[in-house]
C-alpha cells in the first residue's frame, strides 16, 4: 500500500498529507490493513479463524434457510472441528439449481445490506439463480483491491477492459478502487467485437493494463503476432473466466512484452484465488471461502494431485453455501515459498470456452450467457459444437421434452446471442461430459481445431 500513499483519495482539500479518505475510502483501507496480515498467517491459524467464522454461517443457515433446515435438523452446538466439518454433506450445482429459493435465507440480517439476485451460468454451463448482499459486494471489492497491491499495478495508469459490457470510459478504475484511491481512467470495448476491431481499439487507447477473458485474451494476442502489431504501452495483462493454453503467457511476452496474472473467481461466491505476485500459481482467499480439493473418494488432495473443488462462503447470508461443488478440477499445490500462508492451486482445469469462427476469417469470442436463453425453454446445461463456419450445433440437457414451440424459441434466442444467422441444429442429451484434462467446453469450435 506504501507504494500508493500519493494517490490515496482525500476527502478533505487541506488534508494534502496525510491523506484523510472518506467513510468508503477509510473502511476500504482498513480491510486491507487486516488483509495485509492475516496473509501471513500459518495455514492452521487461518483454519482456525474460518472455523470460527463459519460456525455462525452454519446456525444462520438451518435457522433461516428452507434447503439447510431440511438438510441439517439440528443446530450445531459447540464449536466445530475440521473432521465435523469435513462430515457434512456435499451441494452439487444440481442440487442449487433443484432448490432454487429454498436456498434463500428467509432472515438476512439488516446490517448485511441489500439482497440482490443473479444468474449465472458459470464454468459448466448448468444456470444457477444465486441471491447476495451488499456485505458480499464489499468482500468482492477488497479482493479485487488486493489483487491490484499484490502486483504492484500504477493506479495512476489506463485500465482498458474487453468484457461484454457496453462501451465506457470513465475516470477511476471502478468502485474496488476509487473510494480509497484517485486511481487514472478506465475504458471498456465490448468483446462481442471480431478481433482486429479489439486491436485496433488498444492501439488507440494505449492503455497500462488490459483486462479480458482468459481465452480472448490468448487468441487476441496471437492475432497481434500474426499483424506484428505493438502495443508498447501495455505493461500487464489480467484475465480471469477461464483456463488458457499453456503457451498464453509467453504469447502474450512475445506479441506485447508484458506479464500475465490470472485470477479464479465464480459470480455466485466472489473471489477464490489471486495468482501469486512471486509466480505463476494461485492463492485460495480464505478470508473469503473455504476451499477443498478433493479425490474422488473425499479426502484431501496432496501437492500435485488433480481433484474437484468444493467451495464455502464465509460471508454471504443471503444465499450459504456450504461444500459446493462448483463443478471445476484444479490441482493442490504446497506451501508458496513467498511466505503466504494461503493455501496454492497449482493450475485450475475444467473451464475453456473457443473462439468463434466467422466467414470471411473473422474470430469471436462466443458470448451466450443464461439469461439471454434460459426464460425461452426449461434447459439445464448447453454445448455450442461448431461443426463449419456456417453450422453450429446446440447440445442440451433439458429438464423434460421441449415442445416445437420452446425449441425454436430457445434456438432464436441463441442465434440473437451470437449475433448471425449461423444454422443452428438442437439436440438435446441426457449429460454433457468433459474433455480431456478435465475441461469442459462450453463452446467448442471443430474450424479451429
Amino acid at each position: 500500500m506504501t507504494a500508493h500513499l500519493d494517490l490515496i483519495r482525500s476527502a478533505h482539500a487541506a488534508m494534502v498529507w496525510p491523506r484523510l479518505p472518506g467513510a468508503d475510502g477509510t473502511t476500504a483501507l482498513a480491510m486491507q490493513y487486516q488483509l495485509g496480515q492475516t496473509q501471513w498467517w500459518s495455514a492452521a491459524r487461518l483454519e482456525e479463524y474460518q472455523l470460527r467464522q463459519f460456525l455462525p454461517v452454519l446456525r444462520h443457515a438451518v435457522e433461516t434457510v428452507p434447503y439447510y433446515r431440511e438438510r441439517f435438523p439440528a443446530t450445531p452446538g459447540g464449536g466445530l472441528t475440521p473432521q465435523r466439518f469435513a462430515e457434512l454433506p456435499r451441494l452439487t450445482r444440481a442440487d442449487v439449481q433443484a432448490a432454487g429459493a429454498a436456498l434463500r435465507s428467509e432472515r438476512v440480517p439488516p446490517a448485511h445490506g441489500e439482497v440482490t439476485t443473479s444468474e449465472t451460468s458459470g464454468s459448466t454451463g448448468r444456470p444457477v439463480t444465486y441471491w447476495v448482499t451488499d456485505l458480499t459486494d464489499f468482500f468482492w471489492r477488497a479482493f479485487n483491491l488486493r489483487d491490484h497491491l499484490w502486483h504492484g499495478r500504477d493506479l495512476a495508469g489506463t485500465l482498458a477492459a474487453i468484457r461484454k459490457f457496453k462501451p465506457l470510459e470513465q475516470a477511476g478504475w471502478g468502485p474496488s478502487i476509487d473510494g480509497a484511491y484517485s486511481a487514472g481512467k478506465s475504458l471498456v470495448f465490448n468483446i462481442g467485437h471480431d478481433l482486429d476491431e479489439q486491436l485496433d481499439w488498444l492501439a488507440e487507447k494505449a492503455p497500462a493494463y488490459l483486462i479480458s477473458n482468459a481465452h480472448n485474451v490468448y487468441w487476441l494476442a496471437r492475432r497481434s503476432l500474426e499483424r506484428g502489431m505493438a502495443l508498447p504501452g501495455l505493461r500487464q495483462v489480467l484475465s480471469f473466466g477461464g483456463t488458457f493454453p499453456e503457451d498464453t503467457r509467453e504469447v502474450v511476452r512475445r506479441a506485447w512484452d508484458a506479464t500475465l496474472t490470472d485470477v479464479y473467481t465464480a459470480e455466485e461466491v466472489g473471489y477464490i484465488a489471486l495468482q501469486c505476485p512471486a509466480g505463476d500459481h494461485y492463492h485460495v482467499q480464505s478470508e473469503n471461502l473455504i476451499v477443498e480439493v478433493l479425490r474422488e473418494d473425499g479426502s484431501p488432495c496432496g501437492p500435485g494431485e488433480i481433484g474437484t473443488v468444493v467451495l464455502t462462503t464465509l460471508h454471504n447470508y443471503a444465499m450459504p453455501l456450504i461444500r459446493y461443488e462448483i463443478g471445476d478440477y484444479a490441482e493442490a499445490g504446497a506451501p508458496c515459498s513467498c511466505g503466504r500462508g494461503l493455501p496454492v492451486i497449482n493450475r485450475i482445469l475444467g473451464r475453456r470456452r473457443n473462439m468463434l469462427a466467422l466467414p470471411g476469417g473473422k474470430w469471436r469470442w462466443p458470448s451466450f450467457p443464461s439469461d439471454r436463453w434460459s426464460y425461452a425453454a426449461p434447459v439445464r446445461q448447453v454445448q455450442l459444437v461448431q461443426k463449419s463456419v456456417e453450422l453450429i450445433r446446440v447440445r442440451a440437457v433439458t429438464a423434460r421434452e421441449l415442445t416445437a414451440a420452446e425449441e425454436r424459441e430457445f434456438l432464436a434466442a441463441m442465434a440473437a446471442c451470437l449475433g448471425y444467422p449461423f444454422q443452428l441444429e438442437l439436440e438435446c442429451v441426457a449429460e454433457i461430459g468433459r474433455g480431456p484434462g478435465y475441461k469442459f467446453e462450453d463452446f467448442i469450435s471443430e474450424v479451429t481445431g
